[in-house]
């Protein structure tokens, strides 16, 4: 028989990390050795250092900053999202929170953080345009977000665990001005959309694993081969028109969604 190979350079000192992260040593949130400092400490080779991050990345266990370093993950294990009832008027609006995100994460104790947010009038993805019955070409209104959260007492880490961009139609847009402004108040855009007479009262979502893009690399700090998933969240007034549509791409290693249907009633 042959003999049990040890475990390489990389799984080596990763899981010497993974057992540090296990037992509390490293916290969430704390900043790791550079990778020239992790070459230099356990005498390895460059690309090598690099490789045990990677892998510690792709497992959720560490994110990277360009330009900040490597963190112990805000998220240990996943965010379980209840899609079923994050989008509650009571919810969203929770404590004063600007939406359904930012009440989520508050509500699991992270810190919610400014987003990267680019408002804008463009041309919006086919599946989009189709939903709104508009010209492939035409353009309306986006949302485009980066969302970060931390932790109380930590101002350095942020992590980003979502990409959102949100749609409207352009008659929506016109009716509802504070969609293209930088804050849209205590429940977001559906809680103003609401105000505007675009009240949704059913929600429809739709899931997609793939590939992320560069930019989704770049934004959420994910190894490019892991996989992410895309959300396409419709919000449908009661005369059956979508009035929203929202793009939302989780890394994969971070979410677990949630649902719930009653299928039948109790006999009585």
């Amino acid at each position: 028989m042959a003999a049990k190979q040890s475990p390489g350079k990389v799984e080596r000192i990763a899981a010497e990390i993974r057992d540090k992260i296990a037992r509390g040593v490293l916290a969430p949130g704390s900043r790791l050795p550079g990778v020239p400092q992790l070459q230099k400490e356990h005498g390895i080779a460059y690309q090598t250092a690099r490789d045990i991050y990677g892998l510690l990345e792709s497992e959720g266990l560490l994110f990277s900053r360009r330009g900040k370093g490597t963190y112990v993950s805000l998220v240990l294990g996943k965010i379980v999202s209840e899609r079923n009832r994050r989008y509650l008027p009571s919810l969203r609006e929770a404590g004063g929170a600007v939406g359904a995100f930012e009440a989520e994460m508050r509500a699991m104790g992270f810190e919610s953080r400014p987003v990267i947010l680019t408002i804008a009038r463009d041309v919006p993805p086919r599946k989009v345009a189709e939903a709104f019955g508009m010209h492939h070409r035409a353009k309306t209104l986006k949302r485009e977000r980066i969302m970060p959260v931390g932790l109380p007492g930590n101002s350095e880490a942020e992590e980003v665990i979502q990409v959102a961009t949100s749609w409207f139609p352009q008659d929506v847009a016109d009716a509802c001005p504070v969609l293209a402004q930088s804050n849209t108040g205590t429940g977001g855009s559906k809680s103003r959309l609401a105000e505007a007479g675009f009240k949704q009262v059913r929600l429809r979502e739709e899931i997609e694993v793939r590939s992320p893009t560069e930019a989704e690399v770049k934004a959420l700090g994910v190894p490019a081969e892991q996989a992410v998933m895309e959300i396409t969240h419709k919000g449908l007034t009661a005369a059956g028109r979508v009035v929203e549509i929202g793009l939302h791409v989780l890394p994969r290693s971070k979410w677990r969604l949630a649902y719930e249907w009653v299928i039948d009633t109790p006999d009585t």
